[in-house]
């Protein structure tokens, strides 16, 4: 039975999955997990709004174990909210671990030592098949590819990277890394972010691909993990160990997109090119006015770029695109399609 947990739920109360941080996500998520039955879930948010835990995480605070003893025992915990630099991933996890030894990492080397086959832990004991861990999940960026060309999940990241430098942190401590294109959904929208994202003709014609992911796609992405590393723990024999084989799902990252790359230059000239006759105005209503200005003025900073690079008709070819992103392998290994994509 899907339960979601009140904010007075005592640490010693367990669920599958520990949201940390009911941000933006948390709309497409929630809504998914009411509808699994074998999914027990609590959520925590910085005010404790709407029955989430009340939780903050400052990795360079001196005293976290109280605000970590509040958290309830979990298979799995995902992450929602940024972590920079090297230190931060550590911290969390290993705070976790020692007030949630039952479902922690303290096992986390002999667990490791085991599900490689050779039976003996980091400290040369024999490990037993109920050795259990939390496992982790992190929402990350895509920004941490710049390659000029198709990058997967298996290639090389910005090494400075900050977000990239605590992922690998994580990646290390077994976790798996959902690196989420550019994020859209209910208000958010890509037609609104034109205005900040090209304020000149010559901004616009930097712009190349553009790759994104709805937020109900995020929320199957995550269960999806949930659902494949349970299946594979399954098909392994070890129920009940809370493991799964190395080099799956856990203990690397992942590119999670739509498996589309857009032309911004197409998608500027698309959500401008609305020309009925309400959204003109009439010639009374200024704001109305100056909104088709506004939208005529980016088709025509499109038409004089394609004049300047010779593009005969959008999208342009997708070898003009620059950096572009598959997500192939994802939506392999969890058995799923992205079920949204920007027209759609």
């Amino acid at each position: 039975m899907t339960l979601a947990l009140p904010s007075t739920t005592p640490a010693a109360e367990k669920v599958t999955l520990l949201v940390l941080g009911a941000g933006w996500v948390w709309q497409f998520v929630k809504p998914l997990l009411n509808e699994r039955q074998d999914i027990t879930y609590a959520a925590t948010s910085t005010s404790g709004r709407e029955g989430t835990i009340p939780f903050r995480f400052d990795p360079k605070s001196g005293d976290l174990e109280e605000a970590f003893k509040a958290l309830p025992l979990a298979e799995y915990v995902l992450v929602t909210f940024p972590l920079k630099g090297k230190g931060p991933s550590r911290r969390l996890v290993g705070t976790y671990a020692e007030t949630h030894p039952e479902y922690g990492l303290a096992n986390l080397d002999s667990s490791a030592a085991a599900s490689e086959g050779d039976g003996r832990g980091g400290d040369g004991e024999t490990t037993t098949a109920t050795t259990k861990r939390t496992k982790w999940i992190q929402l990350g960026s895509t920004g941490i590819w710049t390659s000029a060309d198709f990058v997967d999940s298996h290639s090389p990241i910005d090494p400075s990277n900050e977000r990239g430098i605590a992922e690998d942190e994580l990646i290390s401590l077994h976790g798996c890394v959902l690196n989420l294109a550019g994020l859209y959904g209910a208000q958010r929208q890509p037609g609104n972010w034109i205005e900040r994202v090209a304020k000149t003709k010559e901004q616009l014609g930097e712009k190349g691909a553009l790759h994104l992911i709805h937020g109900v796609d995020v929320a199957r992405a995550v269960v999806g993990v949930i659902d494949a590393d349970r299946k594979e723990t399954e098909e392994n024999g070890i129920v009940g160990s809370g493991q799964s084989r190395t080099g799956r799902l856990f203990g690397r990252r992942w590119i999670v997109a739509d498996c589309m790359s857009y032309d911004w230059w197409s998608v500027v000239w698309d959500c401008n090119g609305d020309s009925s006759e309400e959204s003109r105005g009439s010639e009374d209503d200024v704001e109305g006015q100056t909104r088709l200005e506004e939208r005529t003025k980016y088709r025509w900073w499109v038409m004089e770029l394609m004049r300047d690079k010779s593009v005969k008709a959008l999208p342009r070819p997708i070898e003009a695109l620059g950096r572009k992103l598959d997500a192939r392998e994802f939506w392999r290994l969890v058995g799923m399609l992205p079920a949204r994509t920007l027209r759609r």
